[in-house]
Order: C-alpha cells, then sequence, then structure tokens
C-alpha cells in the first residue's frame, strides 16, 4: 500500500527535519505503507504564508505534488498566536483552496524546538548537549526553545537549525514528545493524513482513469 503527503512549512530546518519526522511517525504507525513525503517540502516565510492568498497558492502547488490520492501538512510555528485560534482559520483557507484533499494545518506553539524541550532526556549528548539535560516543566511556555538548547550546548557552540533540527528531529523520543499537546497534535495529524491518502490511493487505483 502507498500514501503520498506534501508539506508546507516556514523555516529553513523544517525543510530536512520535517520528512524526517513524517517517516518515523509513519513507520510507528503504518508499517506496510510505502510513505512518499514530497521532498523538500514547499518553504513559505510565516509572515507571507499567513497573508490573504500566499497560503492558497501554496496549498494549490503541494495538490499538485501530491498528486492523485496525496494529502497535505501544513506546519508553522504559532510564535505569539494562539494556535487554537489561528489553527482553524488557517484550515479553512486550504480546504477552501482545494476541497478535494485531505488537509491538516498544525502550529507548533511557540516553535518547532520546544517539542525537543518536551523530549529532553532523549537528547543528552547529543550534538554537544549536556549529558544531564533534564525537560522543562512547561516546554510550550518558553518562548526561546532554541535559546534554551543553545544554552545548554557547550561554550561558544551555536543552535543551528539546518544542521541541529534535522539531526534531533531523527532521534528525539516521539512518545515523550506527546506530552506536548502540539506535537501530539502534529502526531494525530501526520497519522490521519497518511491513512486518508492510503485509502485514497486504493480507490483511484481501482478506478479507470
Amino acid at each position: 500500500m502507498n500514501a503520498s503527503l506534501a508539506c508546507i512549512v516556514e523555516g529553513d530546518g523544517e525543510v530536512e527535519a520535517v520528512p524526517l519526522l513524517i517517516r518515523r511517525i509513519a513507520r510507528e504507525s503504518y508499517p506496510d505503507v510505502a510513505i512518499n513525503v514530497i521532498s523538500p517540502p514547499i518553504r513559505i516565510p510565516r509572515d507571507k504564508l499567513v497573508k490573504a492568498d500566499e497560503l492558497e497558492r501554496a496549498v494549490e502547488l503541494a495538490a499538485r505534488q501530491a498528486g492523485r490520492g496525496g494529502a497535505i501538512l501544513v506546519l508553522i510555528d504559532s510564535d505569539d498566536d494562539c494556535p487554537a485560534q489561528v489553527g482553524p482559520a488557517l484550515l479553512e483557507r486550504a480546504h477552501a483552496a482545494r476541497t478535494d484533499f485531505p488537509i491538516g494545518v498544525v502550529l507548533a506553539k511557540c516553535e518547532f524546538e520546544a517539542w525537543f524541550l518536551a523530549a529532553a532526556e532523549s537528547l543528552r549528548g547529543r550534538r554537544g548537549l549536556r549529558t544531564d539535560l533534564v525537560r522543562p516543566v512547561d516546554p510550550e511556555a518558553i518562548r526561546d526553545a532554541k535559546g534554551w538548547i543553545r544554552d545548554r550546548m557547550p561554550d561558544g557552540r551555536k543552535y543551528r537549525e539546518t544542521l541541529d533540527q534535522p539531526a534531533f528531529s531523527a532521534v528525539f523520543d516521539l512518545s515523550a514528545a506527546r506530552s506536548s499537546d502540539s506535537f501530539d497534535k502534529y502526531y494525530r495529524e501526520v497519522v490521519r493524513l497518511i491513512g486518508l491518502s492510503r485509502d485514497r490511493t486504493a480507490a483511484a487505483s481501482r478506478t479507470p482513469t
């Protein structure tokens, strides 16, 4: 069985990290499904993506990439916005752009890196992180998750989004990270979209062209 997923992201680090993360979730939830994560994802800065017509154009492009039977996932940071308010509004716009595609929209609160904080113990010693790393009490309440990570690296070592984000995404504990509400939503949306794409792809293969 096959499934296809096209992604829309905002940051350079997510371009590599998001496909890695989706494949990890797919291996856990659908070991019998060959998942095609369209790579690289479509990258559009957040301040541009939320403007009128920009999200719609990105969704149209993602639909063409995913092809018949595919699905679309949009992931951005919430920054200072409330995910419960911004997310549904973006999802409504995305659905209006392509009513024929399964679409999911997830806002990482406050940023993608907060998910690493939720699973901090699993990153001990990785890429220079301290070996006694302990997750903060409320990872999603930390506005500068990148700074939290940087402060726990050796002196002079900077957090490099394009290198560290994919590296951490490949190894952090998914179960521990699901204590973060936004990552739990992301996990569930990936599972949902892969399942829908699998079913759509199977149905399309049975339909004469």
